[in-house]
């Protein structure tokens, strides 16, 4: 081939492919498909052995997570605001996702208030928020070594009988399928931060 043919053709091709490749990244408003609010460990971390209870009564731990990613949240029935909130927008992110073809992780709410939350009590909650979503309670010290393993901080606010409140960490915790800490989404909390990088999160073990 004449050498200024070659070129020409080069050329072309060399204006093609970044055509291309700028037209993909415009498309997609810039976004090079990472999490744009979840933090993601360097290195995820295995959970370790608990035994909790679902709000059946049946046996929760560890290999009830295995074979399929989570969602843990931890709150309480009595919280007036981010619980239900956080629980609402995973809802809503859901079925969004959903609507997609996507599958959407197991929603897992872990009690930090079990002195109310009886299974009864959160079968009873997490069932406002549509199903699917397991309410996990347990003793006291069993969900204060679980919590504690995985950065969740809570406490009892105030002392007025049965109407004290628990303060607690509103992080959200993506475990995946190998039941590993992979990433956590920090408060305030978005439903299109929840579609957007769940299911990065999930395509990326």
């Amino acid at each position: 081939m004449h050498p200024a043919r070659k070129f020409l053709a080069i050329a072309f091709l060399f204006i093609a492919f970044s055509g291309g490749a700028v037209f993909l990244y415009l498309a997609t408003g810039g976004n090079r498909a990472e999490p744009v609010a979840a933090t993601v460990l360097p290195a995820p971390r295995p959970l370790p052995s608990f035994s909790l209870v679902d709000q059946t009564g049946k046996s929760f731990t560890r290999d009830s997570l295995a074979g399929r990613e989570s969602i843990l949240f931890f709150g309480f029935t009595h919280c007036p605001d981010i619980c239900p909130a956080t629980l609402q927008q995973l809802a809503i992110a859901r079925q969004r996702v959903a609507a997609d073809g996507i599958s959407f992780p197991d929603i897992v709410l872990v009690s930090v208030d079990p002195a109310r939350d009886t299974p009864d009590v959160m079968a009873d909650y997490v069932g406002h928020f549509g199903a699917g979503i397991t309410g996990v309670t347990g003793r006291a010290e069993d969900i204060g070594s679980f919590a504690s393993a995985l950065g969740i901080f809570f406490a009892i606010s105030g002392d007025d009988g049965e109407n004290y409140s628990v303060d607690h960490s509103a992080a959200v915790l993506f475990i995946n399928a190998n039941v590993e800490w992979q990433a956590v989404f920090s408060a305030p909390h978005e439903i299109d931060d929840f579609v957007h990088d769940i299911p990065l999160l999930t395509d990326s073990r």
